[in-house]
């Protein structure tokens, strides 16, 4: 993501923002979730909401494109449901052993984003099983 323009990483702030408040997570958890660096405070978080983008840091720019992967997905399973999609994050799940979607992500951080995002997008899991790699060797 460090090709972004400032422009295009602003832009991507406010969205991960707001799919973030979306869910409900307070402050604490969205730091939590970005993982974005220690001098950040809960209270500066409002300052991403409008003017500021978060760090280009490779951590956060995982997440941050896990995050955008997962929105995409939930627009695929609930295209024509906005509610549906905050409302999934937020239910129990039994893939998840009855945890919230939301729960495992900020629970499990890195391994709990790919958890969910295997779960709702199966090229995903299917890239990651290494499977797209033997595919193209035949």
């Amino acid at each position: 993501m460090s090709e972004l323009t400032l422009q295009e990483r602003c832009a991507l702030t406010r969205r991960v923002m707001n799919l973030l408040e979306g869910w409900n997570l307070a402050a604490s958890d969205i730091l939590r979730l970005l993982q974005l660096p220690e001098t950040i405070k809960a209270r500066n978080l409002s300052r991403y909401r409008e003017d500021d983008c978060f760090p280009d840091d490779p951590r956060v720019n995982r997440r941050l494109a896990y995050l955008v992967r997962i929105e995409d997905s939930l627009h695929t399973y609930f295209p024509r449901n906005p509610e549906m999609r905050h409302l999934w994050v937020k239910r129990g799940n039994k893939h998840f052993n009855k945890r919230t979607p939301v729960a495992v992500m900020v629970e499990d951080g890195e391994s709990g984003l790919i958890s969910v995002l295997s779960h709702l997008d199966c090229t995903f899991a299917w890239d990651l099983t290494g499977s797209k790699a033997e595919y193209g060797n035949r």
